[in-house]
């Protein structure tokens, strides 16, 4: 059969355009969503009577199981919470330094990270107090009642190399704490901006404060607010709700910067009206960058 030139160019045409259009398309199928929870889990505290610890604590491990988050970012987290959240929850390993800086203090919080052994590579990890001296483990300034730092760990992703950076921390609570928050947030923005390289940050916590405060705005300077972000949410977007499951503020944010968050969720799960926590956890799939760093 003979061809014209014209023909056997649209062909060679057509086939590259194939080649482009299947190569696009397992790109997109290659690179999966990252998922990131923030989790204010609550310390025991016995006074909590029927939504104490021991009470609550296989609903937790159930949450995160149901929902499979590739990291975590606790908040307010004991040792004993983490150990038991591990032995339950094998597939995950979690790491922080209590926030006055003594090794093996059973009573002190820690900014605990949780992931997933079997999709991420923790290839560093370290802390910061939100202090003036912010190297000074257990250091306090700014009238804080007690330490506040920052737990941070760089990882990668075992199928396919990529890597980011997850910051966790835990502003003070009390309304006179306004100044405070705004010094530690813009410290973390020091920190951020003093990275050595440009790659996908996450940054995570319960900021006790609330959408377009100053802290908020400050923040995002810089960062996106995966619950604005996201062209899809589910759940109330307040997050504290003190075991009543009737949230009052958004307290708990997950904030980025060089990835697109494309969901976010809080997630209400409650047994007969108990909660894991007085907060709802905050989980967000975020879009990866075009390539691996």
């Amino acid at each position: 059969m003979n061809t014209t030139p014209f023909s056997g160019c649209l062909s060679r045409l057509l086939f590259a355009l194939a080649l482009l259009v299947l190569g696009a398309c397992r790109s997109i199928e290659m690179v999966e969503p990252l998922q990131v929870m923030s989790f204010n889990v609550r310390v025991p505290v016995a006074a909590d009577g029927p939504d104490r610890w021991e009470l609550r604590r296989d609903l937790l491990v159930e949450t995160i199981r149901g929902a499979r988050p590739d990291v975590i970012g606790t908040q307010e987290l004991v040792a004993g919470q983490g150990a038991y959240i591990v032995a339950h929850l094998p597939e995950y390993a979690w790491f922080g330094t209590g926030r006055r800086g003594a090794a093996g203090d059973a009573s002190d919080e820690y900014m605990g990270v949780f992931w997933r052994r079997d999709t991420l590579r923790l290839l560093d990890s370290g802390d910061f107090w939100l202090s003036d001296t912010p190297e000074v483990a257990g250091s306090i300034s700014w009238d804080h009642l007690y330490p506040r730092l920052v737990t941070w760990g760089l990882f990668e992703r075992i199928a396919d190399g990529r890597r980011f950076r997850l910051f966790n921390t835990h502003l003070p609570y009390r309304d006179e704490d306004g100044a405070a928050r705004l010094r530690g947030a813009e410290l973390i923005l020091q920190r951020l901006a003093a990275l050595p390289d440009a790659g996908p940050v996450i940054l995570v916590g319960d900021f006790n404060d609330v959408p377009d405060s100053d802290v908020h705005r400050a923040l995002l300077r810089t960062l996106d607010d995966a619950w604005l972000q996201a062209s899809r949410r589910e759940g109330p977007a307040a997050t504290f709700h003190a075991f009543t499951g009737q949230s009052e503020r958004r307290i708990d944010w997950v904030l980025s910067r060089g990835l697109r968050a494309i969901r976010a969720r809080t997630l209400t799960d409650n047994s007969a009206g108990r909660y894991p926590s007085d907060h709802f956890p905050v989980l967000v799939d975020f879009d990866w960058p075009e390539s691996p760093l």
